[in-house]
Order: structure tokens, then sequence, then C-alpha cells
């Protein structure tokens, strides 16, 4: 019978860079949410003019966080996948 596959807790090295990972790409989300809430709270009319369509920014930016979020969730993935050699054992 073969062994299971290790985890992440017997490499912490490997457990260190993708939590460095993971804040360093919050932060960016982060600040990214804080600008829309500083638009939101200090520049209300910026918020309300048509952007995309004639949709409001308020809703373009709102939904660009989202994808924004989405989009660093799978960079964080591709970061985090393991070497090819380690994959194998080498």
């Amino acid at each position: 019978m073969e062994d299971p596959p290790k985890g992440h807790e017997d490499h912490p090295e490997i457990t260190s860079r993708n939590s460095r990972y993971g804040l360093t790409l919050f932060a960016v989300y982060l600040t990214l949410y804080g600008g829309f809430m500083l638009l939101t709270v200090f520049d209300v009319q910026v918020m309300a003019r048509p952007a995309l369509f004639g949709v409001n920014f308020a809703i373009v930016s709102g939904v660009g966080l989202i994808v924004a979020a989405l989009l660093l969730s799978c960079l964080y993935v591709w970061l985090c996948r393991p070497s090819r050699g380690k994959e194998r054992g080498e």
C-alpha cells in the first residue's frame, strides 16, 4: 500500500511562503476596498456619475471589487501550487 501524500504541515517553508502570498494579496485587496470606501464616504458625486453603459460608478466599481477578489484568489492558487519537482518527491 502506498504512503499517503505529505501535507504542507511537514514543510514549514511552504506554509510560510503561502502565508506571505496570502497576506500580500489581502493587502492589495484591502487597498482596493479602502479606496472604494473612501470614495463612497468623501466623494458621493463621483460614485453617482454614469460610468459604463449608463450604470453609475458605484455599481461598476463594486462589481470590479468582486472580480478583483476572484482574480486575486486565482492568483493565490496559482502561486501556491506545488512545483513539478516537489510533486514527484525530487
